[in-house]
């Protein structure tokens, strides 16, 4: 038996000039503005169960230690990898994002207002 332990999802995504990265790793990426200054952090991925694509990102911001902090569902479309900050980039002004529908604190949004207000 070759003791050579298989590559997990990580290792295969380690290399940020790849095709593809694993959840895990995208939870805590940060979020960029056209600036490039940080706006936030992804929290989570939201998958289409159907499609098994990624749907939204979660981008929280704001608060202390989590504490405070909002919830954005932001469309997957809308996040640009720029591995030289290293993170991803959005292209939206902090008023759009401020006028956004949130993810409240049980985790649910309006996914129908979500969907509405971005498609605009």
């Amino acid at each position: 038996m070759d003791p050579t332990p298989l590559p997990t999802n990580d290792d295969l995504t380690q290399d940020p000039r790849g095709e593809l990265i694993a959840a895990a790793r995208v939870q805590g990426s940060s979020v960029y503005g056209q600036d490039q200054q940080h706006i936030g952090v992804i929290e989570d991925v939201m998958i289409d169960k159907r499609s098994g694509h990624v749907a939204y990102a979660v981008l929280s911001f704001g608060g202390f230690l989590g504490l405070g902090s909002k919830h954005f569902p932001l469309p997957w479309r809308l996040l640009k990898y720029e591995p030289l900050l290293p993170g991803y980039v959005v292209e939206l002004t902090r008023e759009r994002l401020d006028r956004a529908p949130t993810r409240d604190a049980s985790g649910t949004a309006d996914w129908a207002s979500v969907d509405q207000y971005w498609a605009a």
